[in-house]
């Protein structure tokens, strides 16, 4: 869930932040990350947290990992 600041005291121009996870299945701590918010959700490289964002709606998060999941059965 995407969080903003407690310091924000206006409606627009705050920083948010994500509650980020990674998968379960996530051996080496060198994984993606995905992180939810209103909205959006978002992924990163957990090695390069600061290297950029995908960010994707909820409904395309659902499919892409669909298709993971039915790739790797």
């Amino acid at each position: 869930m995407w969080r903003k600041s407690s310091h924000s005291y206006t409606e627009g121009h705050c920083v948010e932040a994500a509650s980020w996870r990674k998968s379960t299945r996530c051996q080496t701590g060198e994984c993606v990350e995905a992180g939810q918010g209103a909205g959006v959700v978002g992924v990163r490289d957990s090695r390069d947290r600061d290297g950029g964002l995908l960010e994707m709606t909820p409904a395309a998060w659902r499919a892409f990992t669909a298709r993971l999941k039915a790739a790797a059965a």
